[in-house]
């Protein structure tokens, strides 16, 4: 069964901003921490941001910092990923995943498309 749906996803002009969310539809990873990869066309899937199991810690790939913020809501076993100023290179399918440990999930969601058109 799906466990990680993520939703958000679209199309956005260079320097418009999308949210995109990460539903834990069974609750099973309160207790994980979560991250979000993306892939874009001829490219390996890349990390791109995760945050602790009580969002006090995160870290984003230097592409991102400064333009994307990810934070969690556990009452409502959602992550989010918020992106502002985006550019074309951010174009790509978006996932969000379970880290069961440091480099190893244990759920992906299913992916959703971000284009940022120029």
């Amino acid at each position: 069964q799906v466990q990680l749906v993520e939703s958000g996803g679209g199309l956005v002009q260079a320097g418009g901003s999308l949210r995109l969310t990460c539903a834990d539809t069974e609750h099973a990873f309160s207790s994980y921490a979560m991250a979000w990869f993306r892939q874009a066309p001829g490219n390996e899937r890349e990390l791109v941001a995760v945050i602790s199991y009580s969002g006090s810690h995160t870290y984003y790939v230097d592409d991102v910092k400064g333009r994307f913020t990810i934070f969690r809501d556990n009452a409502k076993a959602t992550t989010y990923l918020q992106m502002d100023t985006l550019k074309p290179e951010d174009t790509a399918v978006y996932y969000c995943a379970a880290e069961s440990e440091p480099g190893s999930y244990a759920a992906w969601g299913q992916g959703t498309q971000v284009t940022v058109s120029s």
